[in-house]
């Protein structure tokens, strides 16, 4: 069996007596019994508290990783690739050798996997390339998908207005295509959502979003007005473009992500009602959609916005209702088809809530989940950064917590 394999309590007894101690001996550094230090070695009683864990540590001076039985390792920091993702969006020169389309197309393809599947060290490294080769080719299509790709990784590294600003690149970019116009929205929306703006991306996804809907956009002129805080919604019009909307599932699945984008973004507002409004016809739209190909990335479907209503309840005051449909979600066969950045992600809005609540224990347990899932989402990300010091912060702390908060370079 190897150290990483042995419980807890054989590895104190071992770094113990490499330490030259007898069991009464650390138990007089601790303050405790020589009975405590035995049932703790012998794993008759669980050591379940991350202050006892540093507690440990620093008398047996060693790492609270190595008592948990996990390798070393060197904090977690802001990423240094934002200053060369910085310098790529500010060069407007373009290579003097364009890339082969075919050659792009992989370069983008691969990207998309790579955010999907929360692997962001890679993808800050590869996305000075990426844009570089992007605007080289002057390819419309994957120019707006180099851009939004951009966005949503800036946006997960705390870099809201850089975010903004590869967005606001791409739906220029997107020109009069409405359903490029329309990736570039959810881009746009989640950068504004993430600097606080709500009200704006509240006008950007609702405007956006009758340009691909199926349902007559009259449905939503009287939310484009007042988001707009004008009257031009009442004004008789049709933005969807030809060929878009109607049948278009496409069209369809962008536009219930905007909508989505939308009930989140008016209930930072505090509208609750409106949000409950848009996200029941974002609903309905993805009990209509039969086997489509998620071409743009959205993972729209029924199990997104019944996540999208956990994050509602909980901005609402609802956490109790908010962890009870979280169970229920976690459990479905379509959750677990999701991408690893989509349920990471959600896993952390999840502890957020089991705080508010005070349920240290569940904020842990989530935090731990998204760390399996997504490791990059907990360790890269300075929204989970936060949760992890709120959850050690308390006394006694969950000790599920103890490794990452060692691995985010936090202590107590």
């Amino acid at each position: 069996m190897s150290s990483d394999d042995l419980p807890i309590g054989r590895r104190v007894a071992g770094w113990r007596v490499r330490r030259s101690m007898t069991q009464q001996m650390l138990a007089d550094r601790l303050r405790r019994s020589k009975s405590w230090v035995d049932k703790i070695e012998r794993g008759v009683r669980p050591l379940d508290r991350y202050s006892v864990i540093q507690e440990l540590s620093r008398v047996l001076r060693v790492d609270p990783e190595v008592l948990l039985g996990q390798p070393p390792s060197t904090p977690a920091s802001t990423p240094t690739g934002v200053d060369d993702i910085r310098a790529a969006l500010a060069r407007y020169d373009t290579p003097p050798t364009p890339p082969h389309m075919h050659e792009l197309r992989r370069q983008v393809g691969h990207a998309w996997l790579t955010y999907q599947h929360a692997h962001y060290p890679q993808l800050v490294r590869s996305v000075p390339g990426l844009l570089d080769a992007a605007q080289g080719a002057r390819s419309t299509r994957e120019l707006v998908q180099a851009y939004g790709i951009t966005s949503l990784l800036l946006v997960k590294l705390g870099e809201a207005d850089l975010a903004w600003l590869a967005a606001d690149r791409a739906m220029g970019a997107a020109g009069d295509d409405p359903l490029l116009a329309t990736t570039a929205a959810v881009a746009v929306a989640q950068a504004l959502r993430a600097s606080g703006r709500n009200r704006l991306a509240l006008s950007v996804t609702l405007a956006a979003a009758t340009r691909v809907l199926p349902a007559p956009t009259h449905l939503y002129e009287h939310e484009v007005g007042e988001a707009f805080g004008d009257q031009t919604a009442h004004e008789p019009h049709d933005h969807r473009g030809p060929g878009v909307g109607g049948g278009d599932r496409r069209g369809s699945a962008l536009g219930g992500t905007l909508l989505m984008q939308a009930a989140l973004a008016v209930a930072g507002c505090g509208e609750h009602r409106r949000a409950d409004e848009l996200t029941d016809r974002a609903a309905g739209i993805a009990a209509s959609l039969r086997g489509y190909d998620d071409q743009h990335r959205t993972s729209f479907g029924p199990v997104a916005v019944e996540m999208a209503r956990v994050l509602l309840a909980t901005q609402r005051g609802d956490t109790d209702g908010a962890l009870k449909r979280h169970v229920s979600i976690v459990r479905r066969e379509a959750w677990r088809r999701l991408p690893a950045e989509y349920r990471g992600a959600y896993l952390l809005d999840v502890a957020r809530a089991y705080l508010h609540t005070g349920d240290l224990r569940g904020a842990a347990r989530a935090l731990v989940d998204a760390d399996s899932v997504a490791p990059a989402e907990v360790r890269w990300r300075p929204l989970a950064r936060t949760l992890i010091a709120d959850v050690a912060r308390a006394n006694p702390a969950p000790a599920g917590v103890a490794r990452l908060a060692t691995l985010v370079g936090l202590t107590r």
